[in-house]
């Protein structure tokens, strides 16, 4: 199914007991080091003992909502979230996407898929750009490829793993039209081929953090029906 990256992390909040067991013996025996929860309170308190290098949240918990545990967690950290839910509705997906999850893993799965996420979303996590240049000057955005950082108007914004992924894929074509399935590869894996509206959530995002009026964005542009551009 896939060794873990080096020395990683997970930490499962889940209410299932037998699910979570399952879910810990698989990880371990791929190498995983693994902490558990259930439920979003002390899910909350053992991400910050536990600095996990990727959470795997169950939205149906018995005291908090999964969409607030993903709210608490963006509150100071942005470790990678992996939601995993038996909600199937698109609605559902969108929202904790929105809310800053990494991904969606609707139940039941396959454990070496699973496995494959969790890998893909460390490794958003843990990457380090080695590129030409070190940064990029957009004007009122400056791109700091070798820092992981974005600033804008001189002050830093904060990126999750995946959008950092998404504006670094650009910031290095800038100028340039990305396709979808090219952005969906190299940010989310080959697996994610069909997953549009992961990038209309992305992208609306970063418009957020990174444009002046965001429902008139200067930089971040969107060719319907083909991809995205980081024009300067």
């Amino acid at each position: 199914m896939g060794a873990a990256p080096l020395a990683s992390k997970v930490l499962v909040i889940d209410d299932e007991p037998a699910l979570a067991r399952a879910l810990a013996v698989n990880l371990r025996a791929a190498g995983w080091q693994v902490e558990t929860a259930h439920d979003g309170s002390s899910g909350l308190a053992a991400a910050a003992d536990f600095h996990p290098d990727v959470v795997l949240l169950d939205l149906g918990l018995p005291d908090l909502d999964g969409t607030e545990v993903i709210a608490g967690l963006r509150g100071w950290t942005t470790v990678p979230i992996v939601v995993l839910s038996a909600r199937q509705h698109g609605d559902d997906k969108v929202e904790a996407l929105d809310l800053g999850a990494d991904d969606y893993v609707t139940k039941p799965f396959a454990m070496n898929e699973l496995m494959a996420r969790l890998r893909a979303a460390v490794r958003r996590g843990q990457e380090v750009a080695v590129p030409a240049a070190t940064t990029l000057d957009l004007g009122d955005l400056e791109i700091d490829f070798a820092r992981k950082r974005v600033s804008r108007t001189g002050q830093d914004v904060r990126l999750t793993p995946t959008e950092w992924a998404f504006i670094e894929l650009l910031a290095r074509n800038v100028g340039r039209l990305v396709t979808r399935e090219q952005i969906l590869r190299e940010v989310w894996g080959p697996v994610y081929a069909k997953e549009t509206h992961y990038l209309r959530v992305y992208a609306a995002q970063l418009r957020r953090k990174l444009e002046d009026d965001p429902a008139h964005p200067r930089h971040l542009i969107t060719t319907s029906g083909l991809g995205y551009t980081l024009e300067p």
